[in-house]
C-alpha cells in the first residue's frame, strides 16, 4: 500500500485539519504534554525508521533521543510547510545519519525474526534454512548500502512510499531516489545471485 504525504507547495503553510495540527499548535505555544502526545503517535514509524538504518537497540535509542530533543528545541521554528510527522521524520533521519557516520552499523538479526521464520516454516513453504540464508544475506546486503541507499530503499520497498514522497522526506529528487533504488536493487540482486 501506497503511503502518501500531507504537505503544502512551495512557500505556502498548511491549512490545519487535525488532532496533529491541533497539538502542534499546542506544543508550539509551550505545551510539554501536546508535544510528548505528539511522539507518541509517531514513536513507532520513527523507531522502524532508526532501527533499520542503525540496526542497533541501543543506537536506535540514543539517536531518537537526539531527535526529539533537536525537534523540541526547533518546534519552534517548525513553520508547518509539511505534516509534524513528516517534519519529525526527516529529523529523525538526519540524526541517525550522523550517529550511522560516528559508530558505523552492526548487522543483527532480532530474535523476533528468528522466531517469526520459525513459525512460517511449521506452517509450511521454504525450508528455514533456506529463507533464514536469504533473509541474512538481504539484511547483510541493506548493512552493505550506503545509507543514502538504504533510507531510499526503506521508504519505496519497505513503507510504500511514492518516489515523490521519499525524495520530499530526503531532500532530494524523484531522480535521484530512483537512481538510488536502481543502485541499491542491483547490490541485493547480485548478493542474492552470489549464494544460488
Amino acid at each position: 500500500m501506497q503511503q502518501t504525504l500531507t504537505k503544502a507547495p512551495e512557500g505556502t503553510r498548511r491549512v490545519p485539519d487535525s488532532l496533529e495540527d491541533t497539538l502542534t499548535t499546542q506544543a508550539q505555544a509551550g505545551d510539554r504534554h501536546a508535544f510528548a502526545q505528539l511522539l507518541r503517535m509517531h514513536d513507532q514509524r520513527m523507531r522502524a525508521l532508526a532501527y533499520r538504518l542503525l540496526q542497533s537497540a541501543a543506537a536506535m535509542d540514543d539517536a531518537l533521543q537526539d531527535a526529539y530533543l533537536k525537534a523540541f528545541r526547533g518546534l519552534r521554528d517548525f513553520r508547518a510547510e509539511s505534516t509534524f510527522g513528516t517534519w519529525l521524520y526527516r529529523i529523525v533521519y538526519t540524526t541517525c545519519i550522523d550517529h550511522h557516520r560516528r559508530i558505523g552499523r552492526r548487522a543483527e538479526v532480532p530474535i523476533e525474526t528468528v522466531v517469526a521464520e520459525l513459525t512460517a516454516t511449521a506452517a509450511g513453504g521454504p525450508a528455514f534454512d533456506e529463507r533464514v540464508v536469504a533473509n541474512e544475506v538481504i539484511l547483510a546486503a541493506l548493512d552493505r548500502l550506503p545509507p543514502d541507499q538504504c533510507a531510499a530503499v526503506m521508504l519505496v520497498d519497505g513503507d510504500g512510499y511514492s518516489y515523490d514522497d521519499a525524495a520530499y522526506l530526503l531532500d532530494t529528487t524523484a531522480g535521484t531516489i530512483a537512481s538510488r533504488l536502481s543502485r541499491a536493487r542491483a547490490s541485493i540482486r547480485a548478493e542474492l545471485e552470489n549464494v544460488r
